[in-house]
């Protein structure tokens, strides 16, 4: 299941993000799904964090992601609930302008039966 989730998330940053992680783990603990991503950044973004004063590329990068996840929200939802065969009850996102990852945690309905 771990495996599954990160195909199909690695497969939506490639083709929603333009880039695909240079690396993807997957956790599941009971009715969480951790999903880390590293190396995501765009070329264009780290131009934009390293012209622009820290706080202000970082904020401006940050505001972007979190309004693309927020519209692929129910692409991200219908994905992970066909894989665990759980309902999404909310998700959350991070992602650091320094180490160039990112953090997905999605709150399932329920412990999927299998792993």
């Amino acid at each position: 299941m771990e495996a599954a989730v990160c195909q199909g998330i690695s497969k939506f940053e490639l083709e929603y993000m333009g880039r695909g992680p240079k690396d993807i783990r997957c956790f599941l603990i009971n009715d969480l799904l951790l999903i880390r991503l590293q190396g995501v950044l765009t070329a264009a973004e780290q131009h934009l964090v390293q012209t622009q004063s820290p706080e202000r590329g970082r904020d401006l990068l940050k505001d972007v992601r979190t309004q693309l996840i927020e519209i692929a929200r129910p692409a991200l939802e219908t994905l992970i609930e066909k894989i665990t065969s759980s309902k999404v009850i909310s998700l959350h996102h991070d992602i650091s302008t320094v180490s160039g990852e990112e953090v997905i945690i999605f709150s399932l309905h329920r412990t999927p039966a299998f792993r």
